[in-house]
């Protein structure tokens, strides 16, 4: 039986190259796949393998004093969602594009937002009601799909797009209310919150495991609704039989989950498609510029 496992750890990392080369030799002794990013801040992995070898990567990966209480979080899916394993070295674990501005520590984030578990987000929302505020830490994309009810979601394409977003002025409303930072497993809310933090909000919070921990303990009887994007060949995961669908079809507007690349190579965008528009080869594009430009019509033309 074969499982995937989603971890990441903030820690700083004196000699990055030489953790690559022990974590990819680790995971190619176990016919693991997956990706795992490595940076001074700390590590960031998704690998997928049978359940027996992934036992063994988390007591060897565990066996660095670094990673000792590194929290491993179970999905289904298996090595097969993997094209290849890849192992790299990077300024960030999450491309903020801000490493000189993130500090950690051997407890993690310096600055950080303060941790909440699933029930303790339902405990801050009954207690606070409107006061609290969630705060998508993920592109806008992802939130298309599936968020929190009523949560704010950035304009953001990817996470350098985020301290941009900070600055325009957009949220000052939220830096004196209760602001609840969430993203897929929480490895970018602990950095997102620590710049929210250093850019005037005032109490910031993150929920602990991410949507996925949330997931496994409400799943959609809470305050998610949707479906959550994952990065592999799955593409979207429900926590229940009765997910709600949030998603619209570019086209038709109908509801769906379902993301396809834009069949020009050049793009290969992602595309929010129903199922009986995406039987339309014409359709299964980013935009019309990109369906011109795959017959070879110029604007001009």
């Amino acid at each position: 039986m074969q499982k995937i496992l989603l971890y990441y750890k903030f820690a700083p990392i004196a000699d990055t190259q030489a953790m690559v080369l022990w974590q990819r030799t680790l995971c190619e002794s176990l016919d693991l796949r997956g990706r795992i990013l490595i940076s001074p801040h700390g590590l960031n992995g998704t690998v997928g393998g049978d359940i027996t070898d992934l036992k063994r990567y988390i007591k060897a990966t565990k066996s660095y004093p670094a990673f000792k209480d590194i929290v491993f979080k179970w999905s289904d899916g298996s090595r097969e969602h993997f094209p290849r394993l890849s192992v790299r070295a990077r300024k960030e674990i999450v491309g903020f594009h801000a490493p000189d501005e993130t500090r950690v520590d051997e407890h993690g984030v310096v600055g950080g937002g303060k941790h909440l578990k699933p029930k303790q987000v339902h405990d801050l929302v009954e207690k606070f009601g409107d006061d609290v505020v969630f705060f998508d830490g993920r592109n806008a994309h992802e939130a298309a799909i599936g968020k929190f009810k009523n949560a704010v979601v950035p304009d953001t394409k990817t996470s350098r797009d985020f301290i941009p977003e900070l600055e325009s002025g957009k949220y000052d409303e939220l830096k004196h209310k209760k602001v609840v930072t969430y993203c897929t497993g929480g490895i970018r809310c602990e950095i997102l919150s620590s710049l929210m933090i250093n850019r005037g909000f005032t109490d910031v919070y993150q929920i602990d495991g991410g949507i996925v921990k949330y997931g496994e303990a409400y799943g959609d009887d809470g305050l998610w609704e949707g479906s959550l994007r994952v990065f592999d060949d799955r593409m979207t995961i429900d926590f229940s039989d009765h997910a709600k669908t949030i998603g619209q079809c570019i086209h038709c507007q109908g509801s769906t989950s379902n993301y396809e690349n834009c069949a020009l190579a050049s793009c290969n965008d992602l595309v929010l498609i129903c199922q009986d528009c995406k039987q339309d080869p014409a359709k299964l594009y980013h935009s019309l510029e990109c369906r011109r430009k795959s017959l070879g019509i110029t604007p001009t033309q």
